[in-house]
């Protein structure tokens, strides 16, 4: 009866993941190719196939089934087990949210974002403002659906970071702004090393194939995957077979597409790394977007920005653009490639600065959900954080409160992952740099595959077999722990700088 009924279980498991994979790919779509004039109907299909999927998620016989096996977990393999108490979570979750609840969301989320695409065009956050705040209040109304304990944002942190609360993430950025602005003080009293270089003429298409060596050279299979062009570059996945990337292409702008290939590069290498036995089961589906985020960290920064990196892709660098690159040192390229200086563009900044980006993110989320903070009043607010953590004075929107797609997909509560997963990044690679013999000499050859595979075995293979907590501790033998990016901040920037 146990094995009889895991299977049925698994089978409507599958068949959930496969619509929800369809409105993966009609959102890609969206995002990439699709006439500009198929908006509406564009929106319709995703509403329809939400509310399909919600109907599969919530369908009675199905979720008794699971709460049947969640009882009785005898007969069933650790890997099973998983599979139905992380199943079992979810359609707790779910239940709390009714058809007509999933499929008017999905309708708002829709038109929020083609609002948001319209205010870009326009440059203009008044042309979008209205139509993000119907947005908000669906989101609190999600939220006290849901239910929660302590701060209402914390029902929606839930969904990305699970076991996460706000105050936790309070403590997260307590520690960034002792430890970061008092390093960043002293890096900003110095001189910048040049990077003027990097701003030169690059050709699109030249720098779109260098693009596609970075992510081969990374692991990235292009047999299951591909790579394409969008605003905001973003990956995606329809299963371990169905990778996909995305990047943008400044032709007087070489770093932008570099180090978001590398990034996003990180993020694809994650999903190919899970098994295809456990397609749309949750031993086939990542932990949380804190550790999906520690993947693409440690590949952009303690990969993608080493010295060791580039001294393998440097020379090519200059084959390719020698031009532009003449007389460029691998040092001053090195330098150039981690340049402290605040920026107003959160994918652009440096891994320093950053972190008060995605605080700024935070702390304006909880002030809409909360109520604190008017969602007309939101571009100002944000202009006045800008200056305060980062000294900028704000005047393009597109450069401001525009330049993120997140909140017109409705994602309250997604932007502290970026940082969490910086933080879990430095403890994972510095556990890599203890059990594999002279990584850094592998890096500087160009061979990154004992460094996927580590990962592959450490992480990727499993799934959602442990807590993200749990896996860093099974891993690094503690929780999650800021010494390590202090660490490994003091150690890198301390020499660049002289610190």
């Amino acid at each position: 009866m146990t094995q009889t009924t895991y299977s049925s279980v698994k089978e409507h498991l599958q068949k959930i993941f496969d619509v929800q994979a369809s409105i993966a790919v009609l959102n890609w779509d969206l995002e990439t190719h699709m006439p500009k004039g198929g908006a509406a109907q564009r929106s319709r299909q995703i509403s329809t196939l939400s509310g399909i999927a919600h109907e599969l998620v919530t369908d009675e016989i199905f979720k008794s089934k699971v709460r049947y096996l969640n009882e009785k977990m005898d007969g069933l393999s650790p890997e099973e087990s998983v599979n139905i108490n992380e199943t079992f979570k979810q359609i707790e979750r779910a239940d709390k949210l009714d058809t007509e609840f999933v499929t008017r969301r999905s309708t708002i989320v829709s038109e929020t974002y083609q609002a948001w695409s319209k205010a870009k065009a326009e440059k203009s956050f008044n042309a979008y403002s209205e139509q993000l705040d119907k947005l908000i209040q669906l989101k609190k109304e999600e939220a006290e659906r849901i239910g929660y304990e302590g701060h209402i944002y914390n029902a929606l942190l839930e969904e990305f970071e699970p076991g996460m609360s706000s105050a936790m993430v309070d403590t997260i950025f307590d520690g960034v702004k002792q430890h970061l602005k008092p390093i960043l003080k002293k890096i900003n009293e110095q001189e910048k090393p040049d990077d003027a270089f990097l701003y030169k003429h690059f050709d699109k298409d030249k720098q779109w194939d260098f693009g596609i060596d970075l992510l081969k050279n990374m692991g990235y299979d292009f047999n299951r995957g591909r790579q394409d062009i969008s605003v905001h570059p973003f990956s995606t996945g329809f299963g371990p077979d169905d990778i996909r990337v995305t990047t943008r292409i400044s032709e007087n702008n070489f770093s932008s597409m570099v180090w978001s290939c590398i990034h996003e590069g990180g993020h694809a290498v994650y999903e190919q790394g899970m098994l295809p036995e456990n397609y749309g089961l949750p031993m086939g589906r990542y932990i949380s977007l804190g550790i999906h985020e520690s993947q693409s960290r440690l590949w952009e920064n303690h990969v993608g920005r080493s010295k060791a990196y580039w001294n393998y892709h440097f020379p090519k660098v200059k084959e390719i653009f020698p031009e532009q690159f003449a007389g460029i040192s691998l040092d001053t390229f090195y330098a150039a490639a981690n340049r402290i200086a605040p920026s107003p563009i959160r994918t652009e900044a440096d891994e320093l600065h950053y972190h008060f980006h995605v605080l700024i993110r935070f702390e304006i989320e909880k002030a809409l959900l909360e109520g604190s903070l008017k969602t007309a009043d939101a571009e100002a607010y944000w202009n006045e954080k800008y200056k305060e953590y980062l000294g900028l004075d704000i005047t393009d929107p597109n450069q401001g409160i525009l330049q993120d797609i997140h909140w017109s997909l409705g994602s309250f509560g997604y932007f502290p992952t970026y940082s969490i997963g910086s933080f879990y990044a430095a403890q994972f690679h510095a556990q890599a740099e203890k059990e594999i013999e002279n990584l850094e000499a592998k890096t500087s050859s160009g061979d990154h595959s004992e460094l996927l595979g580590w990962l592959q075995n450490k992480i990727y293979k499993h799934g959602m077999r442990d807590s993200a907590e749990d896996l860093c501790k099974r891993i690094t033998g503690e929780g999650l722990n800021y010494k390590y990016f202090e660490a490994y901040v003091q150690k890198k920037y301390g020499a660049l700088y002289n610190l």
